[in-house]
């Protein structure tokens, strides 16, 4: 069993994929976490040192070799992952448990506004400004995002509650 989470950076992915992984007996991959592992360096410096191109085209390449692999695992993507070249594709042609994690803009903000430090995309975005920069953004990516095979809101739910939403979906 092959499970992938998309959405939008602070939707709960990375959270929400361990407590699966560890319900279900699972491993648990993160793509960025797997980049870095296999580049050698942090995705900021990735990006730094050789550019977008570059970590594009390379989370691409391992998006492909993590879905060829053949034992179970969930997958936590970056939340740009699913949006570029044909990488949504991949992922569907990898696998039918892909779930889209759905969070309100205002629940995006409220999560964000404490991580900016720790968020490269949005560190340098004033407060005021948070609303409208991830609005603007999820309007782009959502249609990526929408073409997974399920969505599951997860505003006003715990974790454990979206994992076991999650579950009931498995295939």
């Amino acid at each position: 069993m092959k499970i992938v989470l998309v959405g939008y950076m602070g939707s709960g992915k990375s959270t929400i994929g361990k407590i699966l992984a560890d319900g279900l007996g699972l491993d648990f991959l993160d793509l960025d976490s797997y980049i870095e592992q296999s580049e050698g360096v942090t995705i900021p410096e990735l990006f730094k040192k050789k550019g977008e191109i570059y970590f594009r085209k390379k989370e691409n390449e391992y998006l492909r070799q993590i879905l060829q692999k053949e034992h179970n695992f969930v997958l936590s993507t970056g939340g740009g992952a699913p949006c570029y070249g044909n990488n949504m594709e991949i992922i569907l042609r990898g696998t039918k448990n892909v779930f889209y994690l759905k969070v309100s803009i205002g629940e995006l903000v409220r999560r964000l506004a404490t991580q900016k430090s720790e968020r490269p995309l949005i560190k340098n975005i004033p407060d005021s400004d948070l609303l409208e920069f991830i609005g603007k953004h999820l309007f782009e990516r959502g249609f990526f995002y929408e073409k997974a095979w399920q969505t599951i809101v997860c505003d006003g739910k715990d974790t454990q509650e979206i994992a076991q939403e999650i579950r009931t979906f498995l295939v």
